[in-house]
């Protein structure tokens, strides 16, 4: 799936299968995913490298940049009846400025042109599940650790104004 740039400022760079590729998107996942994590089960290096390898090697992942910075990653990818979003880590020091709002906001109304749903999973302890709840999403089923969540798309009247500003997007 082509993920367009979210101007002005935000680029979204899809990233190879390749070793420096892999580092770069574990060590945001570390940073922002670490605390969480390491508050369940402690962090074990090897055991978190091997799963964050698995999903690697089965999805896109996509390197976002901010203002020319390295910022996170993303995983979105289209199926036959929704949009897949995931792995959407920002570093610690990006969260909370209202970035991973507009980059939501922006795949949701990528999502929404093509009038398919939006799903995803998120451990229950992670504060991110406000961010999804405030833009539409539901929970759908659980696991002992995991919310899946699930947004229908929005018809074009019923969006929200502000995330209609992908229309100048590049090509």
């Amino acid at each position: 799936m082509h993920l367009p740039d979210l101007l002005p400022d935000v680029q979204f760079h899809a990233l190879p299968q390749s070793e420096e590729a892999l580092r770069y998107s574990f060590e945001v996942k570390r940073a922002a995913m670490g605390p969480y994590i390491a508050e369940r089960w402690g962090w074990d290096e090897a055991f978190q490298m091997q799963m964050h390898q698995a999903h690697f090697g089965e999805k896109p992942f996509f390197k976002i940049v901010c203002d020319g910075r390295d910022v996170g990653t993303l995983s979105v990818m289209r199926l036959d009846d929704h949009i897949r979003f995931g792995e959407f880590y920002l570093f610690p020091d990006c969260q909370g400025k209202g970035l991973g709002t507009r980059v939501l906001q922006h795949c949701l109304s990528l999502a929404d042109e093509q009038e398919l749903p939006v799903r995803l999973e998120h451990l229950k302890w992670n504060p991110v599940g406000s961010l999804y709840r405030r833009h539409g999403f539901a929970v759908v089923g659980e696991t002992e650790i995991h919310w899946f969540m699930e947004r229908p798309p929005m018809k074009p009247t019923a969006r929200q104004a502000g995330s209609q500003n992908h229309g100048a997007r590049r090509e």
